[in-house]
């Protein structure tokens, strides 16, 4: 697997508006939002797409959507609503290869895809 940016970021090489990290997982917000909060939660564990997954890391993107959860209600914007989003491969949107989920919200979302 090539080094990519979110790498970079994990590592600290490269600077970013972490808001939350722990053994398993850093998130930071996005650099270009899509939303008023736009965080991307990245394991820490080098995985290319959602393709890549295996049985083993079950436990581990479920961590990724519990702490984009947490960090919604912590925000204060879990109940009016957001949007977790996983991009796999180029016609999915995905342009960095190192899986990672988006939480967006924080007011209204466009509703559908396209």
């Amino acid at each position: 697997m090539t080094d990519t940016l979110f790498d970079k970021i994990i590592r600290r090489e490269i600077p970013a508006q972490i808001v939350y990290e722990d053994a398993d997982l850093v998130a930071f917000k996005d650099i270009h939002p899509a939303a008023p909060v736009h965080v991307l939660f990245v394991p820490r564990k080098s995985i290319a797409t959602v393709n890549d997954l295996t049985n083993d890391d079950a436990a581990l993107i479920g961590k990724l959507v519990l702490a984009a959860s947490a960090y919604a209600k912590r925000e204060g914007f879990a109940e009016s609503g957001y949007r977790v989003v996983f991009n796999c491969n180029a016609d999915g949107g995905q342009t960095v290869y190192h899986l990672h989920l988006h939480l967006l919200g924080g007011g209204p979302l466009r509703v559908g895809f396209g």
